[in-house]
C-alpha cells in the first residue's frame, strides 16, 4: 500500500505544491483546509498530474475537531505516514507586543499550537507502532527571531516550536521524525502574500522597522521539507538557508 501525506491548510501556495513533490514520490494526498471549492479545485489539479488526492473541509483553528478529522483520513486512504502541518491563517495579522493582550493571544492559540498538537498526538501512536513516519510543521520566522510591531503569531508559534524540539528528541529512536520548517518569506502564489501589508503601527523609516522579507517559490520550501524527510538530519531547517538555527536532530 502507497504511503499517505496529509496536508493540513492546504492552500494554492505551500500546500500544493507539498502534495505534488510527495505525490511525485508516489504518495497517495489528504488535503485538509476550510473552503471547499479550492480543495476540490487542489485534488484535480492533483488528479490531473496522476497524484491520487482527496479533500478534508476542517476549520483547523478547533482542536476539538481533530480526532474525528484524523479518522476520515485513515477511513479514506487506510493509513496516515507524513503529516504536514502549514495553515497559514489567511492574511498575516500582526500586534505590537505593546498592545498584545489575552483575547489576542487566545484567537491564535488553537490554529497555531492547540490544533498542531492535537493532530500529531492523534497520528503518532500508529506511526510510532509502525517504526516509520513524520510530522513537519510550518512556522514564521517571528517564532525565532521576535521584531518590534511582529508580535501575535510569533509567541504562539514559539510555544509550537518548543513543542516540536522536544517531540523530536523524544523520537529518536523510534523511525518517527519531528521537524519544523520556518520560513522568513512571502510565499508566492498563496493567499497571504497576495492580501500582505506591513503592520500598520510599524514605523516605516526608522530602525525598528523589521525586516524585508523576500518572496519565495513555494516549490523550493516543499523541497526543503522533502529533504528533511528524507535526510531526518535537522530538527528545523529555515528559508533563507543562512537563518537556520544549527542544532542537529536527535539522534
Amino acid at each position: 500500500m502507497s504511503k499517505v501525506i496529509a496536508v493540513f491548510g492546504a492552500g494554492t501556495g505551500l500546500g500544493v505544491s507539498v502534495a505534488r513533490r510527495f505525490g511525485r514520490e508516489g504518495f497517495r494526498v489528504a488535503l485538509v483546509a476550510r473552503r471547499k471549492e479550492r480543495l476540490e479545485t487542489l485534488v484535480a489539479q492533483l488528479a490531473d498530474e496522476g497524484i491520487e488526492a482527496a479533500a478534508f473541509i476542517a476549520d483547523l483553528s478547533d482542536p476539538t475537531r481533530v480526532p474525528a478529522l484524523v479518522e476520515a483520513i485513515r477511513d479514506r486512504f487506510g493509513r496516515i505516514d507524513v503529516v504536514e502541518y502549514g495553515p497559514s491563517g489567511g492574511t498575516p495579522s500582526f500586534t505590537p507586543a505593546i498592545a498584545l493582550d489575552a483575547a489576542t493571544l487566545e484567537s491564535l492559540a488553537g490554529l497555531f499550537l492547540l490544533t498542531p498538537v492535537e493532530v500529531f498526538h492523534a497520528v503518532l501512536p500508529e506511526m510510532r507502532e509502525r517504526g516509520d513516519g513524520a510530522v513537519l510543521m510550518t512556522t514564521g520566522y517571528s517564532a525565532v527571531q521576535p521584531m518590534p510591531h511582529m508580535s501575535g503569531p510569533g509567541p504562539v508559534m514559539s510555544a509550537a516550536r518548543n513543542y516540536l524540539y522536544s517531540l523530536n528528541a523524544e523520537l529518536a529512536g523510534t523511525g518517527v521524525y519531528a521537524g519544523t520548517l520556518t520560513i522568513a518569506a512571502l510565499i508566492t502564489g498563496s493567499e497571504s502574500a497576495e492580501t500582505f501589508t506591513p503592520p500598520a503601527d510599524e514605523p516605516a523609516d526608522t530602525e525598528d522597522a523589521g525586516p524585508a522579507f523576500p518572496s519565495v517559490h513555494p516549490d523550493q520550501l516543499a523541497e526543503h521539507y522533502w529533504d528533511m524527510y528524507t535526510r531526518r538530519d535537522r530538527v528545523e531547517q529555515a528559508h533563507p538557508v543562512e537563518l537556520t538555527p544549527q542544532v542537529s536532530a536527535a539522534a
